[in-house]
């Protein structure tokens, strides 16, 4: 079994606002985006019989396969919203383990209009920090553990 979580920096639809300048693609940021792209496709199309690659909601523009699955960390025990895309491939989808349906926010702010209209984006260092928005979820890792390749021996 493979569970790949490759870099999603270049690709990721929350880093849309980086690709196009005055509605222009940039060229160097395309060229990270499919060299990002040809990475995450190694694992993708891995000789192996069961595969899972995790990601964000990826771009339209770079092309990748449709998701099989998206899921949330509220529906594996922590009380967060934060989209993860799965791409399977001989394994069943992702059950949650531990739904929480009291307190869930955000994990980080993505950006929002404030009351002038305006746009702000990542108001606090959490939102600007790249390890902290890439986190995998411990209650994610244990469900794709549990539920793939069985219980723990003891």
């Amino acid at each position: 079994m493979l569970i790949a979580f490759p870099p999603c920096t270049y690709m990721t639809n929350a880093s849309a606002v980086r690709m196009r300048v005055n509605g222009e693609i940039q060229p160097e940021r395309y060229a990270k985006a499919m060299a990002a792209k040809e990475f995450f496709m190694r694992f993708y199309n891995a000789d192996c019989p069961r595969i899972c690659v995790e990601n964000p909601t990826p771009m339209k523009i770079i092309g990748l396969p449709p998701y099989t699955q998206a899921i949330q960390p509220w529906q594996h025990g922590h009380p967060y919203t934060k989209r993860t895309c799965l791409w399977l491939k001989g394994l069943p989808p992702l059950q949650p383990s531990n739904v929480i349906t009291e307190g869930v926010t955000p994990y980080v702010n993505g950006g929002c209009k404030d009351a002038n209209g305006n746009y702000r984006r990542f108001q606090g260092r959490k939102e600007r920090d790249p390890k902290i928005r890439s986190k995998t979820f411990p209650g994610i890792a244990a469900a794709m553990a549990e539920q793939w390749a069985g219980p723990a021996q003891k």
